[in-house]
């Protein structure tokens, strides 16, 4: 029979090793907490070999009492809590007592430390938990702790590490959270002797994201701030261009500790929604103060997940401020030059162009006879109205055009209007490829996606007519079944009143059979079974249905794409100034709901740098 019975220190030193260090960055993660709260303001981390062979932090903080050293690496031993109410007043980076007891355990391992005020300090050596005597150590007043072999007594965690390389990836990303979030922090990181990192203590928060990610990062980022009670939110958030295709440049910090939370998360993601496509990440560098007792870090010994008091309101501060933080922001994106390209230079006087090149001289090419106005084939500016609104409603703009045709490289018709838009300017408007409009403006020329500009207009209006109530609904005078497998008519039905919102009328009849009898009146250029299936197959996609006001908020998006003008429509001079005047009264007309940009500006100081005229 198998008895039970007292697991050995060796044992237990192990599991704990495993909870608390999962690879050599856990280690430096550890080290560097360590260091902070004894008060460092400068510290330096070797590494060699990803980690697994030494890792050396040698930091200037108060020292260990020569005394203590050996209490140091004692499981459940530590100067930071004296209670176990401490503990929901946690202040400090480490409070477990168990980070140096786990890595003692699976390494060789030697600490040297000196408080200030003492005339000498302290050294101590320990091999896989089993220690030596401590000794008299003469150095500088800080603490030195060297880690060698870690696991070299687990073979079976050191087999399961990765490459050299990934390794240092995951201590440099360790390194990173910790500088960005002390901006005081002198910090300096080497692998194999070369330097990876150094950031100088005087560097601010802006700065130090420059030196991890680049000046690309750092140029196109707004500072945000705001405050709820004792709550504090600042930090940076990234325009919608520096998008990612996951969440790793999402840096959420908890009392300058970086942690993991799905709803925080989630409020960043949503704060950006309309301006992200689906599956793509913002990027944010954002840091919360609140009391101490508000937020619980012991939840996990890797202290990278924490609960709070009041969620829901972390949630909506988030939101709110990062939402009217991007509000303020002129949003259009621009045109990007790849760097390293380079331009020909211009022609010298009297030079003759060749086959190859790409510069030609325009200075002393003849004028061009404006192309005679005549009147383009096509549908008035009503087309590019919602349906059902009626004289004077909100889409109507008494706006005065002219008109006129250039051709195309096939030579088809594109119609041309003058613009009288409010804050336009006055320019003109073109449309080319029947799918985009090139209008000029006061900064320079702007290319505009024109099915994306009408569905986010048409999804503004969308939005502004559920509120008050003026969405209009057409009514079927029979209404019309549609067979459908028993789990995808249970999802309608289960979304039966929020459809109804949106003026989709939905009514059981039985067997997988459901009725439709009603659908918006943007739509009444889709059959309703299409308007029902795009409905549809947006529901199924997704494994749980969100709350009502992001359901609501799809579907919106999604009537507005069906309800907007395609690529490949010829639109008339009319439409073309309706369409672009109506993108001066629409709210965040930079992107499409989706998040896809609905425009690109080409400034005209680029336009002269590219053309070499400056």
């Amino acid at each position: 029979m198998i008895r039970i019975q007292q697991l050995s220190k060796e044992v237990i030193t192990k599991i704990a090793a495993g909870e608390v260090i999962e690879r050599p960055a856990s280690v430096v993660k550890e080290l560097l907490e360590n260091s902070l709260d004894a008060g460092s303001t400068r510290i330096e981390v070797d590494i060699e070999q990803g980690g697994t062979e030494l890792i050396r932090v040698v930091d200037n903080g108060r020292g260990i009492q020569a005394e203590d050293l050996a209490l140091a690496f004692a499981s459940h031993a530590t100067s930071k809590l004296a209670s176990a109410d401490d503990l929901f007043q946690i202040g400090t980076f480490g409070f477990r007592g168990e980070a140096l007891a786990s890595v003692g355990g699976v390494s060789q391992i030697k600490l040297q430390s000196r408080p200030a005020d003492q005339p000498s300090g302290g050294e101590i050596f320990g091999n896989a938990g089993q220690y030596f005597p401590v000794r008299v150590w003469n150095g500088a007043p800080g603490t030195r702790i060297e880690v060698m072999h870690l696991f070299f007594n687990t073979p079976v965690r050191r087999k399961f590490l990765r490459s050299t390389a990934t390794e240092s990836g995951h201590i440099c990303e360790a390194f990173t959270r910790i500088a960005l979030a002390q901006s005081s922090l002198h910090l300096i990181l080497r692998h194999n002797g070369k330097l990876t990192y150094e950031v100088p203590g005087a560097a601010g928060l802006r700065d130090r994201i420059g030196i991890f990610f680049g000046a690309e990062i750092r140029d196109h980022l707004y500072a945000v701030e705001a405050h709820q009670g004792p709550v504090t939110l600042r930090g940076f958030i990234g325009d919608p261009v520096l998008e990612k295709g996951n969440a790793k440049m999402q840096y959420l910090f908890i009392n300058r500790r970086c942690i993991r939370d799905r709803n925080l998360s989630h409020a960043l993601q949503e704060a950006y929604r309309g301006l992200l496509m689906s599956g793509r990440y913002a990027v944010a560098f954002l840091f919360l103060d609140l009391p101490p007792d508000q937020v619980d870090v012991n939840v996990h010994p890797t202290k990278s997940e924490v609960r709070f008091r009041d969620s829901q309101s972390l949630y909506h501060l988030i939101l709110t401020a990062i939402r009217e933080r991007l509000r303020k922001e002129n949003l259009t994106a621009r045109l990007q030059i790849p760097h390293g390209r380079q331009v020909p230079a211009p022609l010298s006087p009297g030079q003759k162009p060749t086959a190859n090149s790409l510069c030609w001289q325009t200075d002393s090419l003849p004028d061009l006879p404006e192309p005679q106005p005549t009147p383009p084939p096509g549908r008035t500016a009503a087309a590019l109205r919602p349906e059902g609104n009626g004289a004077g409603s909100d889409t109507d703009f008494p706006l005065p055009m002219s008109s006129g045709d250039s051709r195309s490289e096939n030579g088809a018709e594109i119609p041309c209007a003058a613009v009288h838009a409010a804050g336009a300017g006055v320019g003109k408007a073109i449309q080319v490829h029947d799918s985009y409009i090139v209008l000029e403006t006061p900064e320079g020329m702007l290319v505009i996606d024109q099915h994306a500009l009408h569905e986010r207009i048409l999804f503004e209006q969308l939005k502004e007519r559920l509120r008050t109530g003026r969405l209009e609904v057409q009514r079927l005078l029979i209404p019309e079944p549609v067979d459908l497998p028993a789990a995808q008519a249970a999802r309608v039905l289960e979304q039966r009143e929020a459809l109804a919102e949106l003026g989709v009328g939905v009514e059981d009849f039985g067997g997988g059979t459901i009725l439709l009898t009603s659908y918006p009146a943007i739509l009444s250029r889709r059959t309703p079974l299409s308007i029902l299936q795009a409905i549809l197959d947006h529901l199924m996609m997704r494994d749980r249905i969100p709350n009502r006001e992001v359901l609501l908020g799809d579907l919106l998006s999604l009537m507005a794409c069906h309800g907007a003008v395609r690529a490949g429509d010829r639109l008339t001079p009319e439409e073309l100034s309706a369409l672009v005047a109506q993108r001066e009264w629409a709210n965040d007309t930079h992107h499409c709901p989706h998040g896809r940009p609905t425009s690109l500006l080409f400034s005209k100081q680029e336009l002269d740098r590219q053309f070499r005229r400056i």
